[in-house]
């Protein structure tokens, strides 16, 4: 029951980080953490975004069009 509760407050993602860091961290390794989280993040919004230029066949004289 309790299982099911976490489950439909939390995504797969954030049970497995829960799972993964069932202790403290130190600041700076916390700080290395979010590092590496935002960077995934960024390279995955970077990944989709030139996947729609790419299918639309955007040149950088478009992006300088869109500014």
């Amino acid at each position: 029951m309790e299982t099911d509760v976490l489950k439909s407050r939390f995504s797969n993602v954030q049970l497995e980080l829960l799972q993964l860091f069932t202790e403290d961290v130190p600041s700076d390794e916390l700080l290395v953490i979010k590092d590496i989280l935002t960077s995934y993040r960024f390279r995955r919004a970077t990944d989709a975004a030139n996947k729609v230029a790419a299918e639309k066949g955007w040149t950088a004289e478009d992006y300088e069009k869109m500014l």
